[in-house]
């Protein structure tokens, strides 16, 4: 009996391994594999160079305690059922929900043409143009109330229109805004930079709407509409600063209003000096832009104080709308919304459908496979018996099915 034996000699930077052999009888390719064994013995230590192999810690080693499922055909049907479920169940909760929302628009685009008209000649943007539009609430709105603008046929997603600012100037740093994106909207021919500058702050929707209530023919209240506190916390306090100064209109000095604002940034709230400038919560609302064509910011929220302390009663209502923001030249449309919210927002079915859909196709995938399991699982089964009964003895075999489960009458044999 041939006998090997092997052996491992560690020089600096490789290994030989020297295997030692003894027949009674050495072929060639013996007699050649002894001399290299007999070359690697007699060698020199090889230089030594850095190790390539990872250090022997469990963490380069792969050796660290991981979670490994193991997935079988009970896990993997019930995981997708499971979540089958779970996407249903919160699809139609949510849908619920946005269905209880109460929300009334008006379009008030076309009662306003003549404003409409007045607009289209940028002459005109010193002439102050008020339109009026009456609506009917059939229903009380309970709750917190918002009022919304909306624009159609808007695109605000352009990729100059989006980069048409400077963040640096709405942190109120002094900076040069003839190096920024803003142009053409950085600076005058006269060489008086914007505040704020850019596409988008040019294009700041500015209609001023006030809502009054009409109890009877003869008696209008003006319904309490609040205009602050409407942004987010970050944009106030992070992303938005007023210039550094004593008073805020020195702090603009030297600056100039966009084209098409009617007053500069200072004066944008004149009934709240703390709601000016680039601070203003309806300036920050615009800065934020929409990514489809059709969208609403949001413009107010209801006061609930005295008549309106639980939202808006059912009656007649009116809008009184100041007419600035030109909308022909792109054939876009204006309205007004008035919603109510839940613990989901406001309407908006698109999370609730989303959510059904991908249920019912989780749902669905998961009966096919279940049937498929079951199916191929009977004929695995009973190839697997009939391989059992011809190691015994290649004895026939009858299969029953009871019950659900595949049984196997074997015949005895006897001795």
């Amino acid at each position: 009996m041939n006998k090997l034996i092997s052996n491992s000699r560690k020089y600096k930077g490789f290994k030989c391994n020297v295997y030692a052999g003894f027949t009674k009888q050495r072929s060639p390719k013996e007699t050649l594999f002894s001399s290299n064994i007999n070359m690697c013995q007699n060698s020199s230590p090889a230089p030594e160079w850095p190790s390539r192999c990872p250090d022997n810690s469990a963490f380069k080693q792969q050796k660290l305690p991981a979670w490994k499922p193991g997935l079988n055909a009970a896990v993997v049907l019930s995981t997708f059922l499971g979540i089958g479920c779970f996407c249903l169940a919160v699809g139609i909760a949510l849908l619920l929900a946005v269905t209880s929302v109460k929300e009334i628009q008006i379009n008030y685009s076309e009662r306003c043409s003549d404003c409409s008209k007045l607009r289209e000649n940028s002459s005109n943007w010193d002439k102050e143009c008020l339109c009026f539009t009456n609506f009917t609430l059939l229903e009380n709105m309970p709750g917190d109330i918002f009022m919304y603008y909306g624009l159609h046929n808007f695109y605000q997603n352009h990729r100059r229109y989006i980069h048409s600012r400077s963040d640096a100037q709405l942190l109120g740093r002094d900076v040069n805004i003839q190096n920024s994106n803003c142009a053409p909207f950085a600076v005058y021919k006269n060489g008086t930079p914007m505040a704020p500058c850019g596409a988008i702050a040019n294009s700041m929707f500015n209609d001023t709407i006030d809502l009054f209530y009409y109890p009877n023919s003869a008696t209008a209240l003006q319904v309490p509409l609040l205009r602050r506190g409407n942004t987010w916390w970050t944009d106030k306090n992070v992303k938005f600063h007023n210039p550094t100064s004593h008073n805020l209109s020195s702090a603009f000095a030297g600056t100039a209003r966009p084209p098409y604002w009617h007053k500069p940034a200072y004066l944008l709230d004149m009934e709240n000096e703390e709601n000016n400038g680039y601070t203003n919560d309806d300036f920050i609302i615009w800065m934020r832009v929409a990514a489809f064509p059709t969208f609403k910011n949001l413009y107010c929220r209801l006061g609930r104080t005295s008549e309106f302390a639980d939202g808006l009663p059912a009656g007649n209502y009116g809008l009184y709308i100041s007419y600035n923001f030109p909308v022909t030249s792109f054939d876009g449309r204006k309205h007004v919304v008035l919603s109510t919210v839940t613990w989901t927002g406001g309407r908006n079915l698109f999370l609730g459908i989303a959510y059904i859909v991908t249920g019912a196709v989780t749902l669905l995938a998961g009966c096919v496979i279940t049937a498929v399991y079951l199916r191929y699982r009977k004929k695995t089964t009973e190839s697997q018996i009939n391989e059992e009964i011809k190691e015994e003895g290649g004895h026939n075999v009858e299969i029953k099915e009871e019950g659900g489960h595949l049984e196997s009458e074997r015949p005895q044999i006897r001795a």
